[in-house]
């Protein structure tokens, strides 16, 4: 199993790929440039090579994360075309640094016909699918449900995908977190929860797995993450989960509160580990 955390890459991707494995880890993800920024980064070639070189010889698996303001759906076209360069952006740096992909959360909208947000979804996904040609996976991510029924069910994750122009480009990241608070995972349906993703094809396109705890109860609908060992997804649950045979082999990363004294990523990997045992 690929078990590791965020990182940052504020002394390079190099230095990120070398502070996961001092950690104990052969898995991390990092923010490519400004998490809260999209403008494009003329980034450093050789730091991303290095990442590359570091991962391929210490057999580490890295993922990017979109930065936090990238969306999906814009009713702006001056925003959609930025949103468009920067997610391309991103590609080029994840593919540089050797990672499986870039993580980018599903789209949303605050009102109006949900039906026209998928279709500019689609759309826009295949604006970069269309300029895309290298191996890092557009790599979509479920969301918590605040605000939104959109992005909260495996049928979408699957149908977006079969719908651009492109699939083949297009993998998964299942969040824990959000699957419970969006009321998708109660925690005790994983059996289920399973059967059907496999039946829909989802599972067969999961790449990245973030492991969070929740701080809220199943159905909350808030994206509030907590450490393994304190929300309301018990720990037998989490057990359960990375147990499983669809999640065997896809990269665990923890985007769990960081609290060195009581709960360091160090501390939680070494925890994972030793439910794998």
């Amino acid at each position: 199993m690929y078990i590791g955390c965020h990182v940052s890459i504020r002394n390079g991707y190099d230095q990120a790929a070398k502070t996961a494995h001092a950690l104990g880890a052969n898995a991390f993800q990092y923010f490519p440039k400004n998490p809260r920024s999209i403008s494009i980064k003329d980034f450093d070639k050789k730091t991303a090579s290095l990442c590359k070189q570091f991962c391929q010889l210490n057999e580490l698996v890295s993922v990017a994360h979109t930065p936090y303001p990238t969306k999906l759906i814009s009713e702006n076209r001056d925003l959609e075309k930025q949103i468009i360069s920067s997610l391309l952006n991103d590609l080029e740096i994840a593919e540089a640094c050797g990672s499986l992909g870039v993580v980018v959360h599903f789209g949303s909208m605050k009102s109006g016909d949900p039906l026209e947000g998928y279709k500019k979804m689609i759309s826009l996904l295949n604006s970069v699918l269309h300029k895309w040609s290298g191996n890092a996976l557009i790599l979509i991510e479920n969301n918590a449900g605040a605000g939104t029924n959109m992005g909260t069910t495996l049928e979408e994750m699957v149908q977006i995908r079969k719908l651009t122009d492109a699939p083949e480009k297009i993998g998964f990241c299942f969040d824990t977190c959000h699957s419970f608070a969006s009321g998708l995972w109660d925690g005790d349906n994983w059996d289920s929860l399973v059967e059907k993703g496999l039946e829909l094809g989802y599972f067969q396109h999961l790449k990245v797995i973030h492991l969070n705890n929740s701080k809220y109860a199943s159905g909350k609908r808030k994206d509030r993450h907590a450490n393994l060992l304190n929300g309301y997804i018990t720990k037998t649950q989490l057990e359960q989960f990375i147990h499983s045979s669809v999640v065997n082999n896809v990269p665990l990363i923890l985007e769990t509160p960081i609290d060195e004294a009581k709960h360091s990523h160090k501390d939680e990997i070494q925890l994972v580990k030793q439910w794998l045992n």
